[in-house]
């Protein structure tokens, strides 16, 4: 069976045909009401004097055509400039997450669909045929084919030297077989399931599978003189050819404004800065449903500051559009802005499971702490002993979501049960549970004792990005003193927050939970296994997984060792019905055992942006995966109507 880009079945021959009739395969086309396409203003000099062709000849022959009423949006106009604040140089990360330019994208109801490609084939989730775009062009103009796709296999992901192969395209730890069709038609063939490829391409930081090879073979040696690649390398100050092509590839920090990139904007700026400009991209695949080429807005500045003063900035009018580095605790300060500039603040709504979450580290070095948060008695007592409703109400007014770490009720997988689990605030309960699993009653001093005779204390460690996980530890540390136990917190910088969770140096950590709380069955599972290094609550067994067993060790529960029979089971399926129940079961065995412990979801955030901003959204869902931020809304798509 194959499934065409809107997932329904479809022959392969009907699949082409649709795709050269220029229909099903390039979504809106077929009823587009324009005739012309126009470009913006601001490239007519550059085309008058010869610099690139009229937009006919920049845009690919079928355009990804948006239609904007259809979604009750606006069509806008071409035009201006949007500021945005950003707390260093490494920010400039948030431009192609926001521009989300991708293969294959999500659109704002969490349906993937062709973006960049015109469409695509997907055989038993084993062979994916890709459709190129007839005429799409990188941003200097050149052709975008499927040159770009086989240098990037064989040139880059094939050569050691370069990093090898990602383990997200290996199934069954074996990768595929690549074949270039014809000039805008590449497969990929597996013999196993790979059914997480086309939500890896649609993530916020995309598997690469293709580079723009015209650019990047003048930094690979296959292509280039060594004497030239030292040059380079030493111009650009690292040690070899292979960092270098690493360094001018970089997609996912846009830092080199020779790049060639498919974005709405490119940078134009090479740092260090104190302010990167973003440019239109001349090249840009997409038009509105009356032909004008996308994006509407002609330059973003991202501005650095710190994070400490974003909030006052943005409060003082020097931000457009601001999704980033601003928090609850900021709402008040920004509300009174709208009084004095002309901008408006409006509520989102977090995409977490768990705005600030509780991580007891099962694989920690304390083996007396280790034995015990393994105990589930123990991680239930914990989750009940805290009151919700009292974070909601102080932190929040009232406004986020008190539940268990787990997906929201906008996810099609969302259950009640999976957010109430050993989440309604019962003391009496969490101090039986407690007694049972063998900790003594309360001392003197109100504390417990833990079987080695120390006082039942934990240090709770955070990577200090948010004054509201302060806040919430502040809270929680009276909670838990009513069940006997004493919470201190250590802040150290994120990079030695994680190296020391990964050396089992931390009992409980502090950070957000699940990163994408809006699953639909058709999505990976592996947050909900330890799949990963980077999952606090089990990082050994995550590195056991990642390294194929060369690293760290297999998880000792049983309940953890049936989660990643789990995952297995999801990648070896095609059948949607099995996919949604495997989640079900891993929710419920993620809610009975409440491996990690959260507080409050749905947590309010606010977004200032420009009172003549179009089409931005009054409400909407913003994370990190998998609404790549604003990328499921379009930015392309925002523009500048008259002030007012």
């Amino acid at each position: 069976m194959t499934r065409s880009a809107t997932g329904l079945p479809l022959t392969r021959r009907r699949a082409l045909g649709l795709l050269a009739a220029g229909s099903a395969l390039a979504p809106g086309l077929a009823g587009a009401s324009f005739v012309n396409f126009t470009g913006p203003p601001t490239l007519d000099d550059a085309v008058a004097i010869g610099q690139m062709p009229d937009v006919f000849g920049r845009l690919p022959r079928v355009p990804r055509v948006v239609e904007l009423t259809q979604n009750g949006h606006q069509p806008g106009r071409h035009g201006g400039t949007l500021r945005m604040l950003i707390g260093g140089q490494r920010d400039v990360r948030y431009m192609p997450i926001l521009g989300y330019s991708r293969l294959v994208g999500y659109d704002a109801k969490l349906n993937l669909i062709p973006d960049i490609l015109a469409g695509y084939e997907v055989e038993d989730d084993r062979v994916y045929t890709f459709h190129l775009r007839e005429g799409h062009r990188w941003s200097d103009g050149h052709p975008f084919t499927a040159e770009d796709f086989r240098y990037c296999w064989e040139d880059v992901i094939q050569h050691d030297e370069l990093g090898g192969m990602q383990r997200e395209l290996k199934a069954a730890d074996k990768g595929p077989r690549f074949e270039v069709l014809d000039e805008v038609t590449v497969r990929y063939s597996w013999d196993d399931h790979l059914p997480d490829l086309l939500p890896g391409l649609a993530a916020p930081v995309p598997i690469r599978l293709f580079l723009p090879a015209h650019y990047m073979k003048g930094y690979h040696a296959r292509y280039t003189p060594a004497e030239r690649l030292e040059e380079l390398a030493k111009a650009e100050r690292v040690d070899d050819w292979a960092a270098l092509h690493m360094k001018m590839s970089r997609f996912s920090r846009p830092e080199n404004p020779d790049l060639p990139t498919l974005e709405p904007w490119r940078p134009r700026t090479k740092p260090p800065a104190q302010q990167f400009v973003f440019e239109r991209n001349p090249y840009f695949h997409r038009v509105d449903e009356n032909g004008l080429q996308l994006p509407y807005v002609d330059r973003v500045l991202l501005n650095v500051s710190s994070y400490e003063i974003i909030p006052a900035k943005v409060a003082t009018g020097e931000s457009d559009l601001q999704p980033v580095a601003l928090d609850f605790a900021d709402y008040t300060l920004l509300k009174e802005a709208e009084a004095r500039y002309p901008v408006s603040v409006s509520l989102w709504k977090r995409s977490q499971g768990s705005r600030v979450a509780l991580i007891p580290n099962l694989t920690c070095g304390d083996a007396v702490w280790r034995s015990l948060l393994r105990d589930v008695r123990v991680r239930r007592a914990m989750s009940l002993a805290i009151d919700r409703e009292e974070i909601n109400k102080v932190l929040f007014f009232g406004l986020a979501r008190e539940s268990a770490n787990t997906v929201l009720p906008e996810s099609p997988l969302f259950r009640p049960e999976y957010a109430t689990a050993w989440a309604v605030h019962d003391p009496d309960q969490a101090n039986a549970l407690l007694d049972a699993a063998g900790l003594t009653p309360p001392a003197l001093d109100g504390f417990r004792r833990l079987p080695d005779g120390r006082t039942a204390g934990l240090m709770v460690e955070s990577a200090g990005e948010s004054t509201l996980e302060t806040d919430v530890l502040e809270l929680i540390t009276d909670h838990f003193r009513q069940i006997g136990i004493a919470l201190w917190t250590r802040v150290s910088q994120r990079d030695l927050f994680r190296s020391r969770i990964m050396a089992g140096q931390v009992t409980m950590s502090v950070w957000m939970g699940l990163d994408n709380a809006l699953p639909t069955a058709e999505m990976p599972p592996y947050e909900l296994a330890p799949t990963a290094d980077d999952q606090y609550q089990w990082p050994q067994w995550g590195v056991h997984y990642m390294s194929g067993g060369l690293q760290g060790h297999a998880p000792e529960m049983p309940e953890v060792q049936e989660l990643v029979g789990l995952v297995k089971d999801w990648r070896e399926t095609s059948d949607t019905t099995q996919r949604a129940g495997i989640w079900h079961r891993m929710l419920q065995i993620q809610a009975d055992q409440v491996f990690t412990i959260g507080t409050v979801n749905s947590a309010p955030q606010p977004i200032l942006a420009r009172r003549n901003l179009r089409n931005l959204p009054q409400g909407g869902l913003i994370g990190y995966v998998p609404t790549s931020l604003l990328g499921i809304y379009m930015p392309d798509t925002f523009w500048l109507g008259p002030e007012g």
